[in-house]
């Protein structure tokens, strides 16, 4: 079993990677392998709706990290996705990522569970943390929780590693992440992936 962290952060060490470092040690310690991904902090595109992807499953842009994701995202058994919170919101350049992933491939996520981490200075963790769950549910990917909503607080790492509730919270996430993916692994062979209703969209237009 593998879980895919992907750090959403400009920042490679910052307080988002501290969240992430948390859940993955206690990955590590329930038996199950871990990779973190740091976005980077390169120029990114957001969607301009080409729809190319609807026939290849890929992004049409190939020189930003969206196509690396969506490859990590398919190899992997369960995703956790962190997010630093700019103005109540995630990463502007995460957000343009994940756009653009779940549009074309999110699919192929269908029955992965997924969980997403936010780090705050004070305020906007719940809509920041609304935006990451909206991907996951549209996607059918099972939203793993913790004891309370996923967050962390502080300015910098070192206040980030003070906040002693926020840290349990990721250990606990952590903890039901394995439990989850064990659970799914154990349960494969004796109950099958359910059938699936053809999708019918309404777009609410009236005659």
């Amino acid at each position: 079993m593998r879980v895919l962290l992907i750090n959403g952060s400009p920042h490679a060490d910052g307080c988002t990677y501290t969240a992430l470092r948390e859940v993955e040690k206690t990955l590590n310690k329930q038996g199950v392998d871990t990779h973190i991904y740091h976005i980077g902090k390169q120029p990114v595109w957001g969607c301009i709706s080409c729809l190319a992807c609807n026939k290849t499953g890929v992004c049409a842009f190939g020189d930003d990290p969206a196509n690396t994701i969506i490859k990590l995202m398919k190899e992997a058994d369960g995703v956790v996705i962190g997010t630093p919170v700019y103005y109540a919101s995630i990463n502007g350049a995460l957000g343009a990522l994940l756009d653009r992933v779940f549009f074309a491939a999110g699919s192929q996520f269908r029955y992965k569970p997924a969980a997403g981490i936010v780090s705050c200075r004070r305020g906007g963790a719940g809509s920041a943390f609304d935006r990451l769950n909206k991907y996951f549910t549209i996607s059918g990917m099972p939203v793993v929780s913790s004891q309370y909503w996923n967050g962390v607080h502080g300015m910098t790492p070192e206040e980030v590693r003070e906040d002693i509730e926020g840290l349990q919270i990721m250990r606990t996430l952590g903890i039901n992440m394995a439990w989850m993916l064990k659970n799914i692994a154990a349960g494969k062979e004796s109950v099958p992936l359910p059938d699936q209703e053809e999708w019918t969209p309404t777009n609410f237009v009236r005659q």
